[in-house]
């Protein structure tokens, strides 16, 4: 059994793993829990009570969070030349089409989301199997294809965060860092719970949301009450 250090110890002895916390309760919690000496991200895993193979239950979207991630995301934009200063003056951090697809597929992956134009799609095709996996192929449901690219990159900076629910029925999702106050953090994690109890499927059955769980890089999960959700 890996041994427990002292800092470790003293962290958990501030919090009760065992308890039902409200949200605001869970972002005090995990703040005081967490013993990393840089500024971990807070993540939230919301197990739902849905079957992903089910066309209609398999859940994704975007959500702005009020208070950012707390992270600059590097942005990379596929778009024909006549778009690209249009996307650069936007904020995007790489710009281009050919030459940026050449460089997926020789395994160049430096950048947080993708925007797309519709028409370059096919030949963002031939980088799907690259991009799907990693959960960066862009989409038209998350707002990443479309003609407004200057938009996209100003939500994609600003704060908006997609999401999507895995195989086991799990939305695993970013909603700011430790160094937030409580509020902030709470205020991030309930946008994204009130969007995903509106997108409820009429074809789910029984407990929708089973569980909620945050942690940061370096603390146990903190477990939270469904019911809390305002």
């Amino acid at each position: 059994m890996a041994k427990i250090s002292k800092k470790r110890k003293a962290a958990l002895e501030k919090v009760d793993l065992t308890k039902l916390h409200t949200v605001e309760e869970a972002m005090a919690a995990v703040k005081a829990a967490n013993t990393a000496k840089f500024d971990a991200s807070v993540d939230l895993h919301i197990r739902l009570g849905v079957d992903p193979r089910q066309a209609d239950q398999a859940l994704r979207g975007t959500v702005s969070l009020p208070n950012g991630t707390g992270k600059t995301k590097k942005v990379v934009v596929f778009c024909t030349p006549d778009k690209e200063a249009e996307a650069k003056e936007a904020g995007a951090d790489y710009v281009g089409l050919d030459d940026l697809v050449e460089k997926v597929q020789g395994g160049w992956l430096d950048f947080d989301v993708a925007v797309a134009m519709p028409s370059v799609m096919a030949k963002i095709g031939r980088i799907a199997r690259v991009l799907g996996p990693r959960g960066l192929m862009p989409n038209p449901k998350t707002g990443t294809v479309t003609m407004d690219l200057a938009n996209a990159v100003k939500d994609v900076k600003g704060g908006k965060i997609s999401f999507r629910v895995d195989k086991f029925g799990i939305i695993h999702s970013a909603i700011g860092r430790v160094s937030f106050t409580p509020e902030k953090l709470a205020e991030n994690a309930q946008e994204l719970l009130n969007l995903i109890v509106k997108m409820k499927p009429a074809s789910a059955k029984g407990t929708y949301m089973k569980s909620l769980t945050v942690a940061s890089t370096m603390s146990p999960g903190i477990k939270v009450d469904p019911k809390s959700i305002k």
